[in-house]
Formats: C-alpha cells, structure tokens, sequence
C-alpha cells in the first residue's frame, strides 16, 4: 500500500473542490436549462413589422370588401325588411319581448307584492307633491296612474317605478306659480276692502300650465329618442346631478315653509327667487299659526322616529312599514274627529273629486312660454330615470336601451299631460322598496296602478280633511337623503377637486339662478370642465422594464430605464383642434429640440455652404487661370527644348483639372445632419372622424417641421380605422410611406434601435394615448 504523504492530501482536497465547483456549475446549468424551458412557453420570436408587412402577415381587407356596396345594401336591405320590421316593432314596444315569456308561477307574486307596496306610497307622495308643483292634491293621484301604465308597453327597465318626484315636482311648481300667480286671480271680499284669491280659478289655471309643459316635455323627449339622442345623459355627470338634486332639495324645503308654520309669504320666481322667499318666510314669523306648527313638529318627529325604526328593523322585514300611509290615515282620523279645520283653523286638502277626469287638448298657447322649463324638465327627468334604470340592470344582469327610455318616459309625460297630469320620472323611493321586494317585471307598476285607482275612484273622498301640514311634514322628511349628499364634498376633496368644483358651482348656480337656469349654467360648466382637461394634459417620458417589451413613465417606475438614444414622449389627452398646437408645443419642448433655432441654423448654415462653395469656384477657377497661364510660359520655356504641343496642352488640362478638384475638396463642407428619429402612436379607434382629420393635419405638420432639420418621424400602434382614415385624407406620399408605421411601440423602439447601429443617429419615441372622462 503506498503511504499518502501530506502533498497528496492536499492534491486529494483541490481534486475534490474542483469536482464540487464542476457540480454546482451543472447543476446552475440545469436550472439555467429548466427556466428556459419554461419560459420558452411564454416567448415570442418575430420581425419588426411595420404596416405594410403588418398587412401582409395579417391579409387586411380593402375598403370594397369591408363596406359592401349601394346596390348590394339595398338587396340585403329588401331581404331582411320583414326581419328587420319585426326587430323594429320589438324595439318600439318591449312589452311585446317578455309578456308572452311571462311565468305566473314565477313572477306573479313578488310583483303583487312589489305592486301593493308601491302602491300603497303613491298615495302619500302623489298628494305630497302635488303640493311642491302648487296643484290640487289628486292631480298627484293622476300622474301616479296613467305615466306607470304608458310606461309599461315602452319601457326597458324592470325595477324602476314611474311617477310623481320631488325635483320635477318643484320645477313644475316654479313654472305654475311663475305664470300662473295669486295677485292675478284676486277678487273682491264682498263689502271690504280686502281681496282674497279665486283659488278654483288660479288652480285650473295652473293644471293648464302644468299639462302643457308636461306634453311639451314628452314630445322633446321622444324626439330626441327617435333621432338617438340617448347619450345626451352622459353630459350630466353624477356630481352634476348629485348636487342638482340637493340643491332642488333646499328649494323644496322652502316651498313647505309656508304650509308648515302656517304662514302666507309671497312667492317669487326667476333668479335668487329662493333668497328672497327665504326672506319673506322668515319676516312672517311672527305669525306662525302655532296650532298648524304644531301638527307639523309633531309629525315630522314620529316620522323620523318611525323612518329609524324601519331602517333598524329592514332586515327581519319582508316589506317596510308604509310608516307615511300610517301617518296620512292617522292624520286624517284626527283632524276629522276633532275638527280641527273648524276648530283650530289648520288647512286641510279640501275637496277631492271621485272618479277620473276626461282627456282634454293641452292650451298650445303656452307652449311658447314653457319651452325652456319643458326642456329642463325632459333633460332632468330623463337624467334620473336612466342612471337609476342603469345602476338595477347592472345589479341584476340586463341591458336597458337609453334611446327607448327616452320614448317610454317621453310617452308617459305625453298621454299623461292630456289627463292633465304633471311631469313624471322615475322614483329612488319606489324604486328601491320594489327592488328589496323582489320585483320581476313591470307588472309590478300595472298592480301599483289598480291600487292608485281604487283610491281614485273610492277612497279619495276619505282624505278630505287631511291637513297640509301633515303632506307637507311627509316631504320634508322624505328630503333627508338629498341632505345626506353633502357628505359628497368630503368625498369629492378627497377624489378629485374638478369634480367638487361642479358640485359646488352646479349647488350654488341651482340655488341663486333657480332651477331651469341653474340646469342650464351646470351643463355649460361641466362643459367648460372637460375642455379644460383635455386643455391641460399630463405629458411624460416613458422607459423601458428590462427584459419586456413594457414602456411606463420613468418618473413613476424605478425599475423602467430609459433606452441610449430614444426618447419616448406620451400624452394624456385626444388630439383635437384645441389643444393640437399645445401638443406639439408638448412635443418640441419634450424631445429637446427647439425646432425654429434649429431650422434657422441649418439655413444659416446651408447659406455659409453656398458661400464657401462659390468662394471655392472663384479660387478654384483663379487658380486655374494661373496653372494654364503657368503651363503656357512653362511650355514656351520647355518647347525651346523640344517638347512636342500635344503632350504639352495634356499636361495643361491635367494640373488645372487636378487643382480644381483639390481646392474644392479642401473648401467644400457637409451640412450639419440631426439625425433624430420620432415615433408616434395615434388615438385608438374609439376616436371621431373629426379627431381623426385633425389627428393626420398635425401628425402632417410634425412630419414637415421635423423634416426641415432632417428628422425621419415613425409612428406605431395604429388601428385599422385610423390608417383608414389616414388614407381617405391623402396623408400618405411618396416620403410619408406605410413603412414608417409600425405594429407596436417595441416594434418601432426595435426599428430605431436597428437604424442606430447602421447610422450612429439617436432615435426619438413619441406616443399618444386617449384620455377617459365620465
């Protein structure tokens, strides 16, 4: 056995350190193998693709195969005509969709139930709210009738219900009191002096009012409905109305006053009509009626109180307590057995008419005069019937067409404006109490109908004596969720400040300028708004993740890094002719390049090339002279040594054409070349053709002032309709290609990173992106 020596154990230990380092290097190199062959899953190997190879990879389509032609139209439109009618009448009358698909069984009694509920509220409301539009008490009973039925062959929402509502309520009573107001219809108290107000006159002037603007609403409704005016909804953004309804909150709480402290203010209308009714109310003060006080304290406390308890209670109930059923009948009770009409002077509804009344022609008369509330009204209205039919379609999973909302509601308010009703819309109340019920169908409004009917026709004289402190109390509690939205201010300071902004303008504007011109001074603003934003984009420099094809803003992102020699540029906003010149503007100032300096350098430069190329000519050319004047004297000097003229005259031509070409190779300079390579990403295709054509005029003026300082621009990201619409516009050319598109920002980065390492240019980046607004 030979004897290991200590040189051998060291010999042995390097041995085994290297097998080990031989081992964790294969086994990295596995691992190394492993992912590799994982991500291999996820790896996508092509070519840059530009739009032309775009095209050809993809195989697009021409234009004549996308839009078929007029003849081929009018043949496919002859053959679906029958389809086509019955689509048509589907639309127009949904009803006839789902009535023959419904189930008894399924839905008949959760919308009984829905039915009852709701019709159990119309009769407080209704009432209520007739006197927020200054009307008698049953003409609130009519627009809880005749608008739900209409409603139910037009309408597309399942679970709204139709009827009286407090902000349409009080712009209808702004409207009646304002044409129709009681110093006109004062007549003389017998022997005295006093005049005191033919009510039955003024009121039956005021159901004219309110019915002619009520079908005048209805017609602008369904008008705009049938030429697709839905989306006029979406300019109306949900501060806007949020602050709208609380504003028109306060005016209904001031319109109660009278009938809550029992006093007789004078009622004022058009611009801060609100102030100076607040102001009457409270120099008639002391002359409250305290006994009318009184009843409406004692009511507005049990109602809260039982308003609470409901709430506290709403999830061991099937169905709420019809708490202001309870109070009207409660209220009725009293007054009649204690006669407090008679006893207490406390006013009471008064006569309520059995039975329905007949249609009658509105007076056209007054349309000239209603048309801008009627507008207001039918813009409003249709505002909230459809973000509240929108929020339970979400809820539940169906679609509800806005154009046929439109139609349905602009229906209602028209049949119902000739049985002399008032403007109506969808009710948050109603509409929330027939949800938690679990309604299915509009079956639900025909049910709460019978039941507004039979108290139409039987149970309306019951309610002769009761007192309008206690409908009054019912509205003002009712109003305590509108109070609740401003807590929207916090919620808005912490959001977003351009939305608190139209809050409060549209709240203050609402609150000074009344309820139409308020209307009309929010819409403008929350125009102005959007134009300020696209005005005032966020512009940013974007970079690369390693490893992906990802591009984020630098500034936002510590991983992104930017690419030697390419600056990507971004925009917030739509480029359109309003801020187009702030863009490039943006552009210029982003990519480092002050292009008029740079234009009037390189002219400046091109100017001092000339020169120094003519100076070269004139020296070349002098020079010349000289060499030929040389080479004669010389040739003289040389044929005295018997140089032969041929060979002289060549050696002539050979030194001046020689010096010529040294002098200018020597004077002649290149112009200065930028080298710069920009890239653009146009809109998406969600963008106008307006935008569009105002999109291909910049990207064409880009192209142009760019090119001055010999910059080549690349745009990328282009969707088929914007190279479309690029095409229409003769934005292509022969130095404008579809080589300069490119499929993908990465594409285009690719592209200019290719042309760098062949040119040693540095490269740009631009991309444009579409902002998002309500």
């Amino acid at each position: 056995m030979q004897l290991l020596l200590p040189q051998h154990f060291s010999g042995l230990c390097f041995w085994l350190h290297a097998c080990s380092q031989k081992e964790s290097l294969y086994l990295d190199r596995v691992r190394q193998m492993e992912s590799a062959r994982r991500s291999e899953r996820f790896r996508v190997e092509r070519d840059v693709l530009d739009e032309l190879k775009l095209e050809e990879v993809t195989q697009r389509k021409s234009y004549a195969d996308i839009h078929s032609s007029l003849s081929e139209q009018l043949k496919n439109a002859l053959r679906c005509n029958i389809h086509y009618l019955k689509q048509s009448i589907v639309r127009r009358l949904p009803v006839l969709y789902w009535l023959p698909k419904y189930s008894v069984w399924d839905y008949g009694m959760p919308d009984l139930i829905s039915g009852i509920s709701v019709g159990i509220m119309h009769l407080p409301q209704g009432m209520a709210y007739a006197l927020l539009a200054s009307l008698p008490p049953v003409f609130g009973l009519y627009s809880s009738l005749y608008p739900a039925l209409v409603y139910f062959f037009f309408g597309t929402s399942r679970h709204v219900s139709i009827g009286t509502f407090t902000v349409l309520s009080i712009m209808v009573g702004s409207v009646t009191e304002r044409l129709a107001p009681d110093v006109d219809f004062q007549k003389a108290n017998g022997t005295n002096i006093t005049a005191e107000v033919d009510v039955t006159a003024r009121d039956s002037y005021r159901v004219q009012v309110a019915a002619a603007t009520t079908v005048l609403g209805g017609l602008i409704q369904v008008l705009l409905g049938v030429v697709k005016f839905g989306f006029v909804g979406t300019y109306l953004s949900e501060p806007l109305v949020r602050a709208y309804t609380t504003a028109a909150a306060a005016h209904a709480v001031v319109a109660q006053l009278k009938y809550i402290f029992g006093v007789s203010p004078t009622r004022f209308s058009g611009p801060l009509s609100l102030v100076y009714t607040l102001k009457d109310v409270c120099s008639s003060l002391p002359n409250t009626h305290l006994p009318t006080l009184l009843v409406s304290v004692v009511t507005i406390v049990l109602l809260i109180a039982a308003k609470e308890l409901n709430s506290f209670l709403s999830s061991k109930l099937p169905v709420p307590i019809p708490v202001e059923l309870i109070t009207i009948v409660a209220g009725t009770l009293i007054s009649s057995y204690a006669h407090l009409n008679t006893n207490y002077t406390i006013s009471v509804v008064g006569e309520i008419p059995s039975g329905l009344s007949s249609p009658s022609v509105p007076d056209v008369n007054l349309f000239g005069e209603v048309i801008g509330d009627a507008f207001a009204l039918a813009i409003v209205g249709y505002a909230i019937t459809i973000s509240l039919g929108k929020t339970f379609a979400l809820k539940h999973g169906y679609k509800v067409d806005s154009n046929q909302e439109l139609v349905a509601l602009g229906l209602s308010n028209t049949v119902g404006g000739f049985f002399q009703c008032f403007s109506v819309c969808s009710s948050m109340s109603r509409s929330l109490i027939q949800d938690t019920t679990g309604v299915k169908t509009q079956m639900a409004g025909v049910a709460s109908s019978l039941i507004v009917l039979v108290i139409i026709l039987k149970l309306g004289t019951l309610f002769q004596e009761l007192p309008k402190a206690v409908l009054s109390a019912v509205v003002f509690v009712n109003l305590k969720g509108m109070f609740k939205q401003y807590y929207d201010i916090i919620t808005l300071w912490r959001s977003s400040k351009i939305d608190l902004v139209v809050w409060l303008v549209t709240w203050v504007s609402t609150l000074l300028l009344n309820l139409d011109l308020g209307l009309a001074a929010s819409v403008t603003f929350a125009v102005f708004t959007v134009i300020f934003r696209t005005q005032l984009p966020t512009y940013s420099v974007l970079g690369n993740i390693p490893g992906t094809e990802l591009y984020v803003d630098i500034e936002m992102h510590r991983e992104a890094r930017g690419i030697p020699g390419v600056t990507i540029f971004r925009s917030s906003a739509t480029v359109y002719f309003a801020n187009a010149d702030l863009y490039l503007e943006a552009l210029k100032e982003k990519s480092g390049l002050n292009i008029s300096k740079m234009i009037i350098y390189k002219r400046r430069q091109e100017a001092k090339q000339k020169r120094r190329e003519r100076r070269a000519e004139r020296r070349a050319k002098r020079q010349a002279k000289r060499e030929v004047m040389f080479s004669i004297l010389f040739s003289f000097q040389l044929l005295s040594f018997g140089v032969t003229a041929a060979s002289l005259l060549a050696h002539c031509i050979f030194l001046s054409c020689a010096n010529h070409i040294y002098v200018i190779s020597h004077h002649i300079q290149k112009p200065p070349f930028w080298a710069f390579f920009l890239f653009l990403l146009p809109g998406s295709s969600t963008s106008t053709t307006f935008s569009q054509f105002t999109q291909g005029l910049l990207y064409r003026q880009i192209f142009q002032d760019f090119s001055e300082i010999d910059v080549d621009v690349y745009m990328a990201g282009c969707q088929a309709s914007v190279v479309e619409q690029l095409e229409h516009g003769d934005f292509f050319s022969e130095k404008i290609t579809k080589r300069r598109l490119f499929a993908s920002v990465h594409d285009a980065v690719l592209h200019c990173l290719n042309h760098r390492r062949k040119t040693k240019a540095t490269c740009i980046t631009l991309t444009v992106c579409e902002p998002i607004f309500w």
